[in-house]
């Protein structure tokens, strides 16, 4: 399958709901494991506090795995793909080697959703992919909660 058509269809029914929390993962282009260089995690993870501090996108969880990443954010009144689309030029920018793949998948919280739990299954994805025996060994994430 061709990877614009991929990404054209993950914006079909996108809605931007200012103050929506949403889970977004986008993908490090052909998976390239750019993540296992602690450099780039840490350029990363700069980049979305930033926008924490400096655009107001507050940030609720993260995890960086190898050739992707997962967060939780919350929308301030700006479109959901230009926030995104700007993390991703952002830390494009400053991290040589990386490039990411077209597009993103997002998921918007509905109300009833419990945010912890969200944020304990996203930051449990090292676990998950046998990174880690313990999240506490996996150095690149964060949750307001835990």
């Amino acid at each position: 399958m061709d990877l614009r058509a991929k990404g054209s269809r993950l914006r079909l029914g996108r809605v931007s709901e200012p103050g929506r929390l949403y889970h977004i993962t986008t993908v490090t282009y052909g998976r390239h494991p750019v993540f296992k260089d602690l450099t780039a995690c840490r350029t990363l993870i700069k980049v979305l506090r930033e926008q924490a501090e400096v655009r107001l996108v507050p940030t609720y969880a993260f995890v960086i795995m190898p050739d992707h990443l997962h967060w939780l954010m919350q929308l301030n009144h700006e479109p959901l793909s230009r926030v995104v689309a700007r993390v991703k030029s952002l830390s494009a920018l400053w991290i040589e080697e990386l490039r990411w793949q077209r597009g993103f998948h997002d998921h918007a919280l509905r109300r009833e959703e419990d945010v912890r739990k969200v944020a304990r299954y996203l930051v449990a994805n090292p676990l998950r992919a046998g990174l880690v025996t313990s999240i506490g060994d996996y150095p690149h994430w964060d949750a307001a909660w835990l």
